[in-house]
């Protein structure tokens, strides 16, 4: 099994016809994704003609609206791929399509419309939301949403949660010879869909998952949060790391959530938090590595 994307995962992509979605749409199908059909508004009844891996050129339709795709091909999963001031809109639209899963990669969208179509999917108790500012998720070897490259890992059994794309790469990286079920980036934004949390409590329910790597980073207190979850939730052993040991105070870095005032949201406070409920924590990508692969090799 794997969390929230798998084989069977219809996939719409919006702003397919655009140069960062054609490129995307591109290297999920490689990957294996089921793509089902673009979303570009005014240009339903095209198509785009795209290299499959086992059927040569192959051309995706095009669809006008959201709406429209769903009816036509069945679909349960979009990638958006939309312009910040384009994206309220477009969530908003496969919200209302009542797509299950909506994983938004733009980045640079204002907090105050991540709110507004985060309240909307919040209330329709249908749609999940992955992101905004994400690189999506990989399930290995079944699907891939989203801009995480699909060739450094394999399938294995280990869940993956991050806030950071690059530190999500590193890690398939460093542990490409074990593998993973799903490896999600959730973003780093001050509010985004899906949480640790969440993904923590997936991982938890599948029974292909044995083990879990939890990164965070510096700014807020999600990673405090899931520590507590852990502790009352997760039998499966999770190990962490949080980037920004070395952060100075006061700065954002990098994620506009990762600002750090006083002792609120430093690294330390929140490698105290998760090694107080046995989460063992590394103090850099390959030591987190390291402690994932002597969990794997001694179970």
């Amino acid at each position: 099994m794997a969390i929230f994307l798998t084989e069977h995962s219809r996939v719409v992509v919006q702003g397919m016809t655009g140069s960062e979605g054609r490129k995307h749409t591109q290297r999920m199908l490689r990957a294996g994704t089921h793509i089902v059909g673009g979303v570009t508004p005014g240009k339903g009844g095209q198509s785009v003609d795209f290299e499959h891996p086992d059927s040569g050129r192959v051309p995706v339709p095009v669809y006008s609206s959201v709406g429209d795709a769903v009816a036509a091909t069945g679909a349960d999963v979009s990638v958006i791929f939309v312009p910040a001031k384009f994206t309220l809109g477009a969530v908003v639209e496969a919200i209302e399509a009542k797509l299950p899963l909506v994983v938004v990669i733009t980045e640079g969208v204002p907090v105050k419309d991540t709110a507004e179509f985060f309240a909307l999917a919040s209330q329709s108790g249908t749609t999940r939301l992955v992101g905004p500012n994400c690189p999506g998720l990989i399930s290995p070897g079944r699907a891939n949403a989203g801009i995480i490259p699909a060739d450094i890992t394999k399938r294995g059994r280990i869940g993956l949660v991050s806030k950071s794309g690059t530190l999500t790469y590193q890690m398939m990286y460093e542990l490409r010879d074990l593998g993973f079920s799903t490896a999600i980036g959730i973003g780093g934004d001050p509010i985004i869909g899906t949480t640790h949390i969440d993904a923590l409590a997936a991982f938890q329910d599948d029974p292909d998952t044995d083990a879990i790597v939890m990164i965070g980073e510096i700014g807020g207190d999600a990673e405090e949060r899931a520590a507590a979850f852990i502790e009352t939730s997760v039998t499966k052993p999770v190990i962490g790391y949080v980037a920004g040991f070395t952060a100075p105070e006061g700065k954002t870095m990098g994620h506009a959530g990762a600002i750090v005032s006083g002792s609120a949201g430093t690294a330390a406070a929140k490698q105290e938090a998760m090694e107080a409920v046995g989460v063992r924590v590394g103090r850099t990508p390959s030591e987190t590595a390291r402690l994932m692969r002597e969990i794997i090799t001694a179970s």
